[in-house]
């Protein structure tokens, strides 16, 4: 797994479409099909198709 990063504005916004907190939220990883991002604290992963 890669080190997560702060997410972008434009990946904010993203996790905002999904009813998320982006301030709870780190990125690791973001295509140009999907987004995987992981909590801050408990570390559960997500994953969300993007354009759909």
């Amino acid at each position: 797994m890669k080190q997560p990063k702060r997410p972008t504005r434009a990946q904010k916004k993203v996790i905002e479409q999904h009813k998320l907190n982006p301030s709870n939220w780190f990125v690791e990883r973001d295509t140009p099909a999907e987004i995987v991002i992981v909590h801050r604290q408990t570390g559960s992963v997500r994953v969300f198709q993007k354009g759909a």
